[in-house]
């Protein structure tokens, strides 16, 4: 038998570091220390079949990232959680495994926190207020095909504002996934600029969608 499962997971704190492609090894390495009942690619050098949706950058954290993986034999989903878990670091957790009902190239947005350091959240809503406010926010931004200007003010014209505890949380959706996406850290940029001041955040995705905003499943 073959069948393709959904793992879910979560990638936060020390974890947003560690790279997509470390990201991959690292999977790799708990699915060979699990001993579980994998598909492998066949050639020269074989190797667990294993797909991510939509990669998260690094420095973000995911709440609920996910990859696709191989059967070759029955086994409970509890089972698969709990030797997943036993051979990866804290802070990558496994907390499902569902059957795909969308595919990965599927995903084209996701929603972001960007949560930002402040003593005084309610003075910095209203100046980041005032830089969506302007008429334009033009960035630069890197494509395959080298850098071109961005006017992102459209993306962000939605953000929602949420003050909390040491911080000034922002909720946005944004373009994501194979076709191009937009990195929630260029209106961060934009900010700083017309700002004249650094802006520390912590960037959390939270959610991936396809093209409808159905939640990708």
């Amino acid at each position: 038998m073959r069948k393709d499962v959904r793992v879910w997971f979560s990638k936060t704190g020390t974890a947003r570091y560690i790279s997509h492609l470390d990201l991959n090894r690292c999977m790799s390495r708990a699915f060979h220390k699990a001993k579980l009942p994998l598909w492998y690619t066949e050639g020269f050098n074989p190797h667990v079949f294993l797909t991510f949706a939509a990669p998260l950058s690094l420095g973000f954290e995911g709440r609920r990232e996910s990859m696709d993986i191989r059967l070759i034999e029955e086994i409970p989903y509890a089972e698969l959680i709990e030797k997943l878990n036993a051979g990866l670091p804290h802070d990558i957790r496994v907390y499902a495994v569902t059957e795909p009902e969308m595919k990965g190239n599927d995903v084209a947005n996701a929603e972001y926190v960007l949560r930002v350091e402040t003593d005084n959240p309610a003075a910095l809503q209203r100046a980041l207020e005032g830089v969506l406010a302007q008429p334009e926010l033009p960035v630069q931004k890197h494509t395959k095909k080298g850098e071109r200007t961005v006017d992102i003010r459209p993306y962000f014209a939605d953000m929602d504002f949420c003050a909390e505890d040491g911080c000034l949380a922002m909720t946005v959706r944004l373009p994501a996934g194979n076709q191009g996406g937009i990195n929630p850290t260029l209106f961060l940029d934009a900010a700083e600029k017309q700002l004249g001041r650094p802006l520390f955040a912590r960037v959390e995705r939270t959610c991936l969608f396809d093209g409808a905003f159905r939640e990708f499943r």
